[in-house]
């Protein structure tokens, strides 16, 4: 049987851009070292931050790795360390348009395969917000692509209200990533940024996607703006293993945890309001995560095409998970995705034989 796949987490960045720190007057931006044909070092502060292949920024590339996976449909979004959100606000702004506008001209090229989401330069949410009516009655994108933080504010933060506003307006698809974790001291081993990073940042906090999702569960903001849509990446960190901690600790303590709604968090979790793509490597974890969060509350991402990515999309729920039904495999795979960015057009004009 042939399953549609709609992969919701993959990153590109453009082969090129301008020098920015002699652009803008600063330091701290990310640069492409093309130091041998097909590879480029991600130059972050004169270190290597990352080294890239030619499949994150050449769509032929990405064509070929989604032809061999049978993966049909990827949502493009940049790289997290583009953000920029600790840079002056116009200038990220000038950033996100140039990099908003390279992966508009890669969904218009390939319509069929591609579908895309912005950035925008959250510590601005005027100028934000204006970026995402841009990308969406302009552009044509789908949604936006955020960080789990915008410097000192949680995304309850009441300055967000205008961005979440003109989303839900637009109805804009919002896909939280996790960003700017600590690399320093204890987390320089064994590339701990990236293995325990995502879901976890020192300084004795919860995990950084569990910090943003409760930010917006006891912040008000789903009471403010209940039609927003908000997707977060792998799995939703640790928030589903801490979700019954999370929801006793706020009827516990409502002083202190009921401030600013009176609706427990799992009440939210129960009406579909969080949404987490599928990367967990394991089907085990898989399986925990349907029964906290719901079989239609989970999205196919693969963080094609890094390493630590799902590099064989879907394989482990189409191939194990024998104990999920077609049609539930199908709500992964595809259905949710395509309901959550409202792409049921490019589905029946390209993939309705499928």
């Amino acid at each position: 049987m042939t399953f549609l796949k709609v992969d919701l987490h993959t990153h590109i960045l453009p082969k090129q851009w301008p020098d920015l720190s002699r652009k803008y007057g600063t330091g701290g931006w990310a640069q492409l070292d093309h130091f041998e044909p097909d590879r480029a070092r991600m130059m972050l502060n004169g270190k290597n931050f990352r080294t890239i292949e030619c499949n994150c920024w050449h769509p032929p590339a990405r064509l070929q790795d989604m032809s061999a996976t049978s993966s049909h449909i990827q949502v493009l979004s940049t790289v997290p360390v583009m953000f920029n959100y600790h840079q002056n606000p116009e200038h990220t702004l000038d950033l996100a348009r140039y990099l908003n506008d390279h992966i508009a001209q890669c969904c218009a090229e390939d319509p069929k395969h591609f579908v895309g989401l912005g950035t925008v330069p959250m510590q601005a949410p005027e100028l934000a917000a204006a970026e995402v009516r841009r990308c969406v009655e302009e552009l044509g994108l789908k949604g936006i692509q955020i960080g789990s933080h915008i410097n000192q504010w949680n995304l309850d933060a009441q300055e967000l209200d205008v961005l979440w506003k003109t989303c839900e307006e637009l109805d804009c698809a919002i896909f939280v990533h996790p960003w700017d974790m600590d690399n320093k001291g204890r987390m320089e081993k064994f590339w701990f940024p990236w293995l325990i990073g995502m879901a976890s940042i020192l300084l004795m906090k919860p995990c950084e996607t569990t910090v943003s999702i409760c930010s917006l569960l006891m912040g008000g903001v789903f009471d403010r703006f209940p039609n927003l849509k908000v997707c977060f990446a792998h799995g939703g960190g640790s928030f589903p293993a801490t979700l019954g901690r999370i929801n006793h600790g706020f009827e516990a303590r409502p002083d202190l945890c009921a401030t600013k709604t009176k609706r427990s968090p799992a009440s939210y979790v129960k009406e579909g309001k969080i949404k987490v793509d599928s990367l967990v490597h394991d089907e085990d974890t898989l399986r925990f995560l349907i029964i906290k969060m719901g079989i239609d509350n989970i999205m196919l991402g693969s963080d094609y095409p890094f390493p630590l990515g799902d590099l064989e999309v879907g394989k482990m729920i189409i191939d194990g998970c024998e104990w999920l039904s077609v049609e539930d495999k199908n709500k992964i795979l595809s259905t949710n995705a395509v309901r959550f960015l409202g792409i049921e057009d490019v589905v029946t004009k390209y993939w309705s034989e499928l």
